[in-house]
């Protein structure tokens, strides 16, 4: 017969409030007072009239102190299921081996778990199991739940430091008529009642930059965004990114609005502006190391190439590194794959790459004293991409050009191509004042300061292959 489960139940304390409270106790001690705890029974071991269990809240463990002359119904206890859930009210107490517990005075059914559940030792084996039951690895790899933990502080930390510098947070639309604001294959959807085709965004860009327009002077999103790309380590096809816009501001701003707030992120969550990733040292204090792309080009291949380069000499150093490289591609396109074939995954220390060739920019300022350039950025840290910012391009007719531009890429087989936003152009019409603006990868900096190295173990639900059921 299947047990009478309760419509609610009432817990008085956590397994970390107990902790907290009566750690210290000595050993032997039963401290009179009564408390209500619930969560899983996750271990248990029975030694004659008397049983032992581990229950595991959402804030930790405690042990289940249950001799059978109190614990009612003691065999019903004793033949509970490892993930259980169960309720129970009891003295809070220290045993003589100096284990703090609750005696089981009072206990109660919450749920069944009519499915082996893994005991702590040995886990979930199989990662892709890990994450297609996310449920149970939840319970049972304590890492995983410290890293989620983690990434909600982290946001919540985040918000609260741009609200403290006037930063106002805006919600943009996810389906986008036109996919823009990036240069990314986007996913494609229809809308019955318009039978309009749409596009998940692939970034809130250009409507955040419409703020601004508006009147919004500092605008922030954190927003899920959507691209039609690969799955690896580094890749999700849908993932989180902080987008903000500060009018007034150039990329230089920008720079140390990024240091400033990520050196904030570590300490308040590590207790330290340095942390470890894979095992080596990091130091996110500000300032950061600020050097050009073709300076760390030259750095590290030996080769001093720009964009005054021949484009035969730019293609055969593409050759030489092994960089694979399309017809269309002009110098600013070829310098570009060369820097991250040879450069950004061997950056280790934080640095900003800055003065992007302008064909690889599309959206950015052109730089005001360096032709071909503009005034872009991307934060690396740990050999990855944090970041990308910019100076905003405010010039409509210079953004219809790089538009069309992009347009004419998308035709020659470039399917990450922008296309001609007639909207954002109009919008521009009306005037865009000095803007920086920026993106932050949210996983991949949860990622850095919680010491993981895949995104799955940052995405509580990650993109997998539909599992077929018999």
């Amino acid at each position: 017969m299947t047990p009478q489960i309760p419509f609610r139940f009432e817990p008085t304390a956590t397994s970390s409030e107990l902790s907290a409270k009566y750690g210290h106790i000595e050993d032997g001690t039963e401290t009179g007072v009564k408390v209500t705890i619930a969560g899983r029974l996750m271990l248990r071991r029975t030694q004659g009239k008397l049983a032992f269990g581990t229950l595991q809240d959402g804030e930790g463990r405690i042990q289940l102190f249950a001799p059978a002359k109190v614990t009612p119904d003691f065999e019903g206890f004793t033949s509970l299921s490892l993930g259980d859930w169960i309720g129970v009210t009891g003295e809070i107490m220290k045993t003589k081996r100096g284990e703090l517990s609750v005696k089981v005075e009072e206990w109660t059914l919450l749920a069944e778990t009519h499915r082996t559940f893994p005991d702590k030792f040995h886990g979930i084996s199989d990662p892709e199991t890990r994450y297609r039951q996310r449920y149970v690895d939840l319970w049972v790899t304590p890492e995983a739940r410290a890293a989620f933990v983690m990434r909600s502080r982290m946001l919540s930390l985040m918000r609260r430091w741009l609200e403290e510098r006037d930063f106002l947070e805006v919600e943009t639309p996810v389906f986008h008529p036109i996919p823009g604001g990036a240069l990314a294959k986007p996913f494609t959807t229809h809308h019955n009642a318009l039978d309009t085709e749409f596009f998940l965004r692939i970034a809130p860009e250009l409507y955040l930059k419409r703020l601004i327009v508006g009147g919004m002077e500092r605008v922030f999103e954190i927003a899920r965004v959507f691209r039609n790309e690969g799955i690896s380590t580094r890749h999700n096809p849908e993932f989180t990114m902080l987008e903000l816009y500060q009018a007034y501001a150039d990329y230089g701003d920008i720079m140390s609005l990024v240091e400033q707030l990520i050196e904030h992120l570590a300490v308040e969550l590590t207790g330290s502006a340095t942390v470890f990733n894979d095992g080596r040292e990091l130091d996110l204090s500000a300032p950061w190391r600020r050097a050009t792309l073709t300076e760390l080009i030259t750095e590290f291949t030996g080769e001093t190439l720009d964009l005054d380069s021949p484009l035969t000499e730019l293609r055969e150093a593409c050759a030489r590194h092994d960089v694979p490289v399309k017809d269309f591609y002009g110098p600013g396109k070829l310098l570009l794959e060369l820097y991250e074939k040879t450069v950004e995954g061997n950056l280790w220390d934080p640095i900003f790459v800055i003065d992007y060739p302008k064909e690889v920019s599309p959206l950015a300022r052109d730089h005001r004293s360096k032709p071909g350039y503009t005034e872009r950025f991307e934060g690396i840290v740990a050999g990855r991409e944090l970041c990308n910012a910019f100076s905003e391009l405010y010039d409509p007719a210079e953004q219809r050009a790089r538009f069309e531009e992009q347009a004419q890429n998308k035709a020659e087989g470039d399917e990450e191509a922008m296309a001609v936003d007639q909207d954002y152009l109009r919008a521009l019409d009306y005037g865009l004042p000095p803007t920086g603006g920026l993106g932050v990868g949210i996983d991949r900096l949860i990622m850095l300061l919680a010491d993981v190295q895949t995104i799955r173990d940052v995405v509580l639900f990650p993109t997998l292959k539909p599992e077929v059921f018999d």
